[in-house]
């Protein structure tokens, strides 16, 4: 089959590899849609993703497409079936997942390998599709179901104020999401002027330029007294370190973006200790992922709203190598 795979650091190839084994509880998927997540980037210069990585691997794992076999022991999927998959299995047995925590299985690893014609997960993976949505949106399946877990992890309580740090894909779909929640005032911190527009019809009560603007001031002259709750959706330094300034008293920060460990945040424990904060992280997408297909087939989230592009796998690959589209939000490969 065709893959884009990943040979090892900055060795990327459009090549064949041999279709996915269909195991006897598995479900074997003829890829339509498959999102280009950051992660993607990262395996390309060589950092590692959720799970350990073993070349050669194709990339991707945000997939949709219908169901081309099923393995014997499948009772919950047909030929033909439409269909997404969670990239993320756990094994259901383990200490981690027997108390709830089952994106801390000890026995993960990651069961799409999606810029490929098929994958082949478990039924336990495979999530059917409403007729009302479509493939292409239904590869959002997978980031928003991140979302929704880091939003968990944020708990904005009813009247909390909200700072949502970048509006890249990732921070367009939290804003979207929090739009449909009773907070409080809501704040999009973005460096893109072109996107104040998006941020004011998605909701956001304000939108503050780091640039040209002192963000405490801005938000200070605004009338908003605490800044309660902080998601970071960029993963540079600089806006990781600035979630902590930017955090109020008492204030729940979650640290979405993965960082780089070239080039890791520092910040002063004691100022943290002053303000009391809550830092959190969000790790996957445990027990989330029907939550985003409701969401996405509602309509609640608009994949148009943060889509830069849909373009080939030979095209994807050259993306990954030198990206452009993805600074402007979503890049989805089709794939058949």
């Amino acid at each position: 089959m065709k893959a884009l795979v990943l040979y090892g650091p900055h060795d990327l190839k459009v090549a064949e590899l041999p279709e996915p084994e269909l195991q006897d509880d598995g479900v074997k998927i003829a890829v339509h849609y498959c999102g280009l997540c950051g992660t993607d980037i990262h395996k390309y210069h060589g950092r590692s993703g959720s799970h350990g990585i073993s070349y050669p691997v194709a990339l991707g794992h945000e997939i949709s497409g219908v169901v081309e076999a099923v393995g014997r022991n499948v009772t919950d999927f047909r030929v033909g079936d439409r269909v997404t998959a969670d990239p993320n299995y756990s094994c259901g047995r383990c200490y981690y997942c027997r108390n709830g925590m089952p994106h801390m299985c000890e026995n993960a690893r990651g069961v799409v390998k999606g810029m490929a014609e098929y994958v082949c997960p478990p039924q336990q993976n495979v999530y059917h599709l409403p007729d009302r949505l479509s493939l292409r949106d239904a590869s959002m399946t997978e980031p928003l179901s991140c979302v929704l877990h880091g939003l968990d992890q944020l708990d904005v309580k009813t009247g909390s104020s909200v700072l949502i740090l970048g509006l890249g894909a990732i921070g367009t779909m939290m804003l979207e999401v929090l739009s449909h929640q009773k907070t409080g005032p809501v704040i999009v911190v973005e460096t893109q002027q072109s996107k104040k527009a998006l941020a004011e019809r998605l909701g956001a009560d304000l939108f503050i330029d780091p640039l040209h603007e002192d963000v405490t001031e801005t938000i200070r002259k605004a009338g908003i007294r605490n800044v309660d709750r902080v998601i970071e959706c960029v993963g540079a330094r600089s806006t990781i370190e600035n979630a902590m300034d930017y955090a109020g008293r008492c204030a729940v920060v979650v640290l979405f973006g993965l960082g780089n460990d070239a080039d890791p945040p520092s910040y002063y424990p004691y100022e943290a200790f002053q303000k009391e904060l809550t830092i959190r992280n969000s790790y996957l997408n445990p027990l989330t992922v029907q939550r985003a297909v409701d969401l996405l087939a509602d309509g609640y989230v608009r994949v148009d709203d943060f889509l830069a592009g849909v373009i080939s796998m030979e095209e994807m690959h050259e993306e990954i190598m030198n990206p452009d589209l993805s600074r402007k939000g979503k890049v989805i490969a089709r794939i058949r």
